[in-house]
């Protein structure tokens, strides 16, 4: 025990090694020390106590062996003080509490201060086992413990240091944006990853709503009664930002969310969103565009603690019943499904940013959430994504940014050129950003890489100020058209000018990593119906039974080929980012050396058989 290291991990109230060096240290004498010289400072009576004990230790040890036993026995006795003293100084183990609701379970961890540390399950500095306790009991939030020390974290390498985004490989067969790597903390450890308190709202602490009654347009600026119709005035105001702020932010008439305000919610299920106190995954579909698409790769303590909402109109709600079912617990798979009435809006691409936009609203106890457009599949866990975007990264609000435009007057151009919104209404909105100040995209803007997002997906932490930015962008899609990418660096720009928040903006690829994008009903129902009808009678039925793709495989499966002047129709509905790509007919290459001498031989009179 002279040498070597005791492989002990360092934790954040040091290790063993460090506790004995700032201790007592143990010499090791290489000499007997005699049994008849007592030491300097015993106590008195000790003496003739040594002489009855000695003889007895003498008889069955012999005298040359005292010194090494007496020397053990002070060793043994150090120690075991020292031991005594760790175990009375050291805090106590983190504790994860697992409490439930009749709806959800919710999960806090009061053992993670940040981030960047990481616990080990039953192993802590000190070698005591972490204690872990599981309630089942109903808790509100209210009703939380409240930390009041800090506890003892285990700072190791993140599992995902070392990971490095690799080259991405071109495949000229297959262009067009494509996934690529992303690293994940593994299901089982990455909620110890999730902060224990909120991130922080810089400025604005406390946020309220306008609600008002009859109201109604004083303006020629646009706007819609769900809305409120915000002043320009108003509208400017809420740009700069205060402590506390009260704002329009949709719903304006009613109660509450959901009651008398358009876009109406049954009693029963505002009650059950109400109860989701963590994680919220949420999607919407409208006019029956999209096929409901059932999450993957969802781990067991996702089904139990997350909350999965599709919201649906009643023409939709009709199209689920009859393909894919929906039981009593208005459920289909993962997803409970909300029927929403009285729609505030015509357009359903409008309807559609309601719950995209105000979902803090929706699920006013919710602590994050994340967004799919109604066409995307979710293919990894939620936890792991708001750990891979928000938690590692410590922000509170990420969106992937376009894969091709970068700047808001091409993604206007190219808006209007793929007809999704009428041109003269998209010049009108760009017009008046123009004369607030918008300019170009460059690289004047970095570290800001866009100022267009692809906006299917949306990773947020519910705090003011992030609930502020999602008020005033839905502002200007109630205002101006429903084409939220056109609005959205205008917002956050404007936020920028007041406080030190900004919108972390990640790689399209990435995203792509995490959802897999389908198409449109309407364009799969439409590309079936035109391969239909190029079949041969005789070979339809089975073609048909061979390559009809099930409700898993049609998210993977590339569409058929179609006519050129069928892909080149703009479409009608939101989100269509590009027509799917034609299959290209195999091209023969000229071939050269020995096999095209060979070619010409075989094809001249004089061919040689081989």
């Amino acid at each position: 025990m002279t040498g070597g290291s005791l492989n002990l991990r360092t934790g954040s109230y040091g290790s063993l090694q460090q506790h004995l060096q700032n201790s007592v240290a143990l010499p090791i004498q290489s000499t007997p020390i005699s049994a008849r010289k007592p030491p300097k400072m015993l106590p008195p009576g000790s003496k003739e106590k040594e002489w009855i004990i000695l003889p007895w230790i003498c008889k069955f040890c012999g005298r040359r062996k005292v010194g090494m036993l007496l020397l053990l026995i002070t060793s043994v006795v150090v120690i075991l003080s020292i031991v005594s003293i760790l175990n009375k100084d050291a805090p106590a183990g983190p504790e994860i509490n697992l409490f439930s609701s009749d709806h959800v379970w919710t999960m806090v961890n009061y053992s993670i201060k940040s981030p960047s540390a990481f616990v080990y399950p039953f192993v802590s500095v000190h070698n005591h086992t972490l204690n872990l306790s599981l309630s089942t009991k109903r808790v509100d939030a209210a009703d939380l413990p409240v930390q009041t020390q800090s506890p003892s974290i285990i700072p190791v390498p993140h599992p995902c240091n070392k990971f490095s985004l690799p080259s991405l490989q071109t495949d000229k067969k297959r262009t067009g944006p494509r996934p690529c790597p992303v690293c994940y903390v593994p299901t089982e450890q990455v909620v110890f990853y999730m902060p224990t308190l909120p991130s922080k709202s810089p400025v604005l602490k406390n946020l309220s709503y306008v609600i008002e009654e009859n109201s109604s347009s004083n303006e020629s600026t646009g706007g819609f009664v769900f809305g409120g119709y915000p002043s320009l005035n108003q509208r400017n105001e809420y740009f700069d930002i205060k402590e506390s702020m009260t704002v329009h932010c949709g719903f304006v008439g009613g109660k509450k969310p959901g009651q008398g305000t358009g876009f109406d919610i049954d009693y029963d299920d505002l009650v059950e969103m109400d109860k989701c106190h963590g994680v919220v995954v949420a999607s919407a579909i409208f006019g029956k565009y999209d096929v409901m698409q059932q999450p993957k790769n969802i781990s067991e303590i996702s089904k139990r603690t997350v909350c999965f909402y599709m919201f649906v109109d009643e023409e939709t709600e009709a199209y689920i019943k009859n393909s894919s079912g929906l039981d009593d617990t208005k459920r289909a798979g993962l997803w409970r499904i909300v029927v929403v009435r009285n729609l505030p809006y015509a357009d359903a691409r409008r309807n559609g940013k309601v719950p995209k936009l105000l979902l803090h609203r929706l699920f006013p106890n919710a602590r994050f959430s994340l967004w799919i457009d109604g066409k995307l599949e979710l293919v990894v866990d939620p936890y792991q994504i708001l750990e891979r975007f928000l938690w590692r990264k410590n922000v509170s609000f990420a969106i992937s940014r376009h894969y091709r435009r970068f700047d808001v007057f091409e993604e206007a151009e190219a808006n209007k050129a793929a007809g999704k919104y009428d041109n003269a209404s998209i010049d009108s909105q760009i017009g008046f950003y123009k004369r607030e100040g918008l300019t170009h995209y460059s690289d004047k803007k970095l570290p800001i890489t866009s100022d267009v997002p692809e906006g299917c997906v949306i990773i947020r932490e519910h705090i003011p100020i992030t609930n502020l930015f999602t008020c005033l962008w839905f502002n200007e899609v109630d205002r101006f058209t429903s084409r939220d990418q056109l609005s959205f660096s205008t917002v956050r720009d404007r936020i920028m000018l007041s406080v030190n928040w900004t919108v972390d903006m990640f790689m399209d690829c990435e995203r792509r990593n995490f959802v897999v994008q389908a198409y449109h009903r309407d364009l799969l129902e439409q590309w079936n119906a035109i391969s239909a009808s190029r079949l041969p009678p005789s070979s339809m039925e089975t073609k048909e039974s061979l390559n009809k793709p099930s409700h898993q495989d049609r998210v993977a499966r590339s569409p058929p080929m179609v006519a050129k002047e069928s892909l080149n129709k703009p479409s009608l509905h939101d989100g269509v980012a590009r027509s799917p790509p034609m299959r290209k007919l195999p091209v023969r290459r000229k071939k050269s050396g020995s096999r095209k001498h060979r070619t010409r031989a075989v094809n001249s009179k004089d061919a040689v058989t081989f």
